[in-house]
């Protein structure tokens, strides 16, 4: 998944950085970015506390990569999105599509008070449809689709990382 970003950004992107959104496979290596910074995030939920151990996308270039061609990812794996968005300004609308992202993701979009915003659950691979947080926002965690319902995640449940 990555964000979505304006029509200028992502010509300009592509000009840049060799078609950035729609990344090539070089690079790319069985799902698993080689030196990827990992995170210990915990979910607060009214049933207890889950944990999930996941990489981090904190440039703008992670953030660009996000789990695009990525399979086979942990049950308590995924990738959280911070600071949101990486060149900074302060929290936003997050707007992410799934493309070249091909397995379903719960999205997971987080107040500047660590709070949960909203869920959107079970996205579908591939699809190039904006979702979206719906508030600003400054962080963003990917868990596996269906992960949030299963565990009883739910919007105003703290995010700690």
């Amino acid at each position: 998944m990555i964000p979505k970003r304006g029509i200028a950004a992502a010509l300009a992107a592509l000009a840049l950085l060799g078609n950035a959104a729609c990344k090539s496979d070089a690079g790319a290596s069985a799902g698993v970015e080689a030196n990827a910074a990992r995170l210990t995030v915990t979910v607060q939920t009214k049933s207890g506390d889950r944990v999930f151990n996941v990489d981090v996308a904190r440039t703008a270039a992670e953030q660009e990569r996000g789990l695009m061609f990525r399979t086979g990812i942990p049950a308590d794996g995924g990738m959280i999105f911070t600071p949101y968005p990486a060149e900074g300004g302060g929290p936003r609308e997050a707007s992410f599509w799934m493309k070249n992202t091909p397995s379903p993701l719960d999205i997971i979009f987080i107040r500047p008070d660590g709070t949960i915003a909203s869920i959107a659950d079970n996205t579908v691979p591939y699809s190039e449809e904006p979702v979206k947080s719906g508030e600003p926002v400054s962080a963003v965690l990917e868990i596996n689709g269906g992960k949030a319902a299963e565990l009883g995640i739910a919007p105003g449940d703290k995010v700690t990382w």
